[in-house]
Parts: C-alpha cells; structure tokens; sequence
C-alpha cells in the first residue's frame, strides 16, 4: 500500500558536475538550493543582483550581465534615508548615492562575469504577479507607496518570448534548468497563487518543449504533491521546512548531478562538517593529528575550493603547536 506519491523526473540531459560552472537567478528557493551547491563545492554564483521573484526581472537581470553598461546615477531614486533602484535587491542601497553606485555596478560585473563563464544556468520562477513602475517591471518595490505602482499577472506568451529572445542570445549555447519556486506567495490569496504558480509552470513547459538546451525539474511538484503535508512547511506555512528542503536537495543531488559528482559528494560535504566541527580538547595532540588528516584529504582534490578550510586546518596546527 503507498500513501504517497513518489515524483520521478526525467533523465537530467546535462548533468551537473564539478568541472561545470553555474549561474543561478531567481527565487529565494533558487538561493537556497545554491548556497547547498556552493556549500558542495560546485562553482556557482547567485543571484549577483540579490533576489529575483518574477519572470520579466530575472530576464532584465540576464540582458544587463550581457550588455555590461554601467549603472546611471539617474537610475536611481532616494527614499529620503537611501538611494535605491528598482532592479536591485535593498541590500544594494545606501545613503550615499555614490556608495549605492559601486555597489551596483560591482554586482552587475560580477553577474557579467558569472554569465559569460557559466554553462549551466539555473532559473527559479518565484510569480507571475508583478508591479510595474513608469510602465516598467520591477524587481523590488522598496517598499514605495502601492500607489505608485501597477500589479498585474504576466502572460504566459510574454514570459516565453521574453526568454525566447535570450535563449537564442546570450543565454546560447548554455544548459538551463528550470524550476518554479515551491515557496508559496499568500499576499496573492490561495486562487491568485495558484493561478500565479500555474502560469509559470505553463511558460516553463513551452520553453522546455520549444528549446533543446532547457530542461524542466520539478521541485515545486516534489514539495506539493510528494511530500504533499504541511508538516513540510515551516511556521509561516509559505517556506519549506528545513526537512523539507533537505530531501529536496537530495532530490537534486540524484536526478542532476553527474555520476563522478555524486561518488565525490559524500567525502566533500564531510570535509566541510570537519571544519565546522568545534573539538572538546581544541589543544590537544589528537585534534592536531585529526587537523592533518584533514588537509591530507583536501588535497586528494586540486580542483575544488577548499581554501578557507585549509586554512583553518593550518591555523589549528600553528596555534597548538
């Protein structure tokens, strides 16, 4: 008797390994998926312009990595506390307009760099419900009077020729996943999230089935109708639960990964536990011997970037001998 019903994705037609570099944009669920990925030691830069919910911002945010013009003192706008911009995470804000400046134009460098490097792109659909500003579809609304601002959802053909036009432009060439973010947006009301949700699925299926190199995995599928229970959710019943999220990224660790990735992982993420572990005798003989081991280990692996755990190894070594 089976009282759950298990998701079995299709073959992953490129897998993801560690001689890949990767270039994630999206959701907050894209940003955790990536922070596993990085934590695993896979070449991955996300979200260079911070998080990114709707479909029209993450491809605005593609289009500016590929162009690489500088960010324009007139893009901006100040709240009477920071100068902001409407495409840009709040993180990138300041009081200082030439401070906001750099900062941006640094994360627009580093997405221009991580795209022009990267041949996997992982791309998370957060919602189809926008908020347009001047006639322009924003990434973060900085919480600026609703007034200011249309809502509205986007069309699924919008969407599909919006990426269309990427797909065949800077994004050629390169293997891109997509995924809809499980995260639930409850500000919409349940029919407007489901709505939401199942018009980024509908464009996510048109571009996998138009396009060779796109390729759908379904995470929100695995969170709602796998695990289906929400025991899943955390307290505010919109994020997945940390069990959640776990079993999700095994998920992905079975279906995308490469073989040669999935034989390495175990020792990689137990190599990056070693270094999280505190000892109960710091100074002892046996912790020493257990911090040599440790760097005996990483270098079995030349490749990866174990640098800040080498150096914590070494440091270990020095200050106890």
């Amino acid at each position: 008797m089976k009282f759950r019903t298990e998701i079995e994705p299709a073959p992953a037609r490129a897998a993801i390994g560690y001689g890949n570099r990767i270039l994630a944009l999206g959701s907050c669920f894209a940003a955790t998926l990536s922070e596993r990925l990085s934590r695993a030691k896979f070449h991955i830069s996300a979200n260079p312009s911070g998080v990114l919910f709707n479909p029209l911002s993450i491809a605005r945010a593609i289009r500016s990595y590929a162009d690489a013009g500088p960010v324009c003192r007139e893009e901006l706008f100040s709240d009477g506390e920071c100068w902001r911009h409407y495409a840009f995470h709040g993180d990138f804000s300041d009081p200082d307009p030439d401070e906001a400046l750099r900062r941006m134009n640094a994360a627009r460098q580093a997405g221009a760099e991580a795209l022009r490097g990267a041949d996997r792109v992982i791309l998370t659909f957060g919602t189809a419900w926008v908020f347009e500003h001047d006639g322009e579809v924003v990434a973060n609304c900085h919480r600026q009077p609703a007034a200011e601002f249309v809502r509205r959802r986007l069309r699924v053909g919008e969407i599909v020729e919006a990426f269309a036009q990427l797909i065949e432009g800077p994004l050629a060439g390169k293997e891109i996943l997509l995924t809809v973010s499980p995260v639930r947006h409850l500000a919409d009301g349940l029919a407007g999230n489901s709505l939401s949700k199942a018009t980024l699925r509908v464009a996510a299926g048109e571009l996998s089935e138009r396009f060779e190199t796109v390729s759908y995995y379904p995470a929100f599928e695995i969170l709602t109708d796998d695990l289906r229970d929400y025991r899943f959710y955390a307290e505010d019943l919109v994020h997945p639960a940390p069990q959640a999220v776990e079993y999700i990224w095994e998920r992905v660790a079975a279906d995308l990964l490469s073989e040669e990735a999935r034989r390495m992982l175990p020792e990689v993420e137990a190599l990056v536990a070693a270094a999280a572990h505190r000892p109960r005798h710091p100074h002892g003989e046996e912790h020493r011997a257990f911090c040599r081991q440790q760097l005996q280990r990483i270098a079995a692996f030349p490749e990866l970037d174990f640098r800040s755990e080498a150096e914590y190894f070494r440091r270990c070594i020095e200050i106890n001998s």
